[in-house]
């Protein structure tokens, strides 16, 4: 049985505000732990239009204070920005707060440009990304309060002190995030949404490196996709115009813009540079009526070998997209939590 959960990127619109679209990913929330998802996982992005989650550590407190049973937690931090001690105790804090319900997902990219990735580490001095191991490893032992001796940092408590500790997830689009989520013994997903394809091959060197730790004895891992699912194939279709639009606009224009608006896209002409740009992603995307968008993930899950599927939904409504959810969540009989 493939247990679904929800990767929310705090999606802006035209004529819609950041305010708006992180109540939207409240509402959300609320409406997938009522329908049976089981992670709700907010993104960080910077310098964008189009995002509005620039800080899941303090959306996810949100998040998790207006849900009661699915878990929450980061996808993710993008933990070249931080100190491994900080990062932690912001998890502790939440661990504390909600304990049991916390994922602590991290990942590699800057989630940014360049530039803006400099100024988010301004005064620290930027971190190497051969140094992202290293900041892994001592994210899990302060979580662990593990820092062994001979570490300059040994000795150094992540706090508050809880009882429990978040659930450490890497998270990733290439085989480098993978192969250090086997080292250290941690969960890890795949980004199918980003990568687009060789996730069948990530996923099987994983398993098959993987290094059993005491929390996570076996593998376990994820693949993200970006989903639409309508009433109708064709309805689906032109929900997705938006997003292809937004893509398109994104790649040739120096701004990142916000979602255009279905009737903007629908009727918007796209010329041969654009289309080749469209005709990248499409293998990205699985668009359709309930039984198609079933049918694509099961193959999907099937063939990455995961039991998880994590769902990214983007469209110009809030309606459409929470419509979207519960399609899914019936297609695949999930079992609704009482309100």
């Amino acid at each position: 049985m493939i247990a679904l959960s929800v990767l929310d990127q705090s999606p802006i619109r035209v004529g819609g505000t950041p305010a708006q679209a992180l109540a939207e990913t409240v509402a959300l929330a609320k409406a997938c732990d009522r329908l049976g998802y089981r992670r709700y996982w907010v993104a960080e992005h910077h310098a964008s239009g189009g995002y509005a989650g620039t800080a899941p550590e303090i959306l996810i407190g949100a998040v998790a204070a207006a849900t009661r049973d699915i878990r929450v937690g980061s996808g993710g931090v993008m933990l070249s920005h931080y100190a491994s001690l900080k990062v932690a105790e912001q998890f502790r804090v939440l661990e504390a707060l909600y304990p049991g319900r916390i994922d602590l997902g991290i990942g590699r990219a800057p989630g940014s440009d360049q530039r803006t990735a400099m100024a988010l580490a301004h005064g620290a001095g930027m971190r190497r990304t051969e140094n992202f191991p290293y900041q892994v490893n001592d994210l899990i032992d302060y979580l662990n309060d593990g820092l062994p001796e001979g570490h300059p940092f040994h000795g150094v408590p992540a706090m508050p002190a809880v009882d429990t500790a978040p659930d450490v997830w890497l998270l990733g689009s290439s085989d480098q995030s993978a192969m250090l989520a086997a080292y250290f013994g941690c969960p890890f997903s795949f980004a199918q949404f980003i990568a687009g394809g060789g996730g069948e091959a990530i996923m099987h060197a994983y398993r098959n490196g993987y290094r059993p730790s005491a929390r996570h004895p076996q593998p376990q891992g994820s693949v993200g996709v970006f989903v639409i699912c309508a009433e109708t194939d064709e309805a689906a279709e032109r929900l997705a115009a938006s997003r292809a639009l937004w893509r398109v606009r994104r790649e040739t224009s120096p701004d990142i813009p916000s979602f255009p608006s279905d009737e903007e896209a629908v009727a918007y002409v796209f010329n041969e540079r654009e289309q080749a740009i469209l005709a990248r992603y499409r293998n990205r995307q699985v668009i359709g009526g309930p039984a198609s968008v079933k049918a694509q993930l099961e193959t999907i899950a099937a063939a990455h070998g995961v039991e998880e599927l994590v769902i990214v939904t983007i469209t110009f409504t809030y309606a459409a997209r929470l419509r979207s959810y519960e399609l899914l969540a019936k297609a695949f009989d999930l079992a609704p939590r009482p309100a």
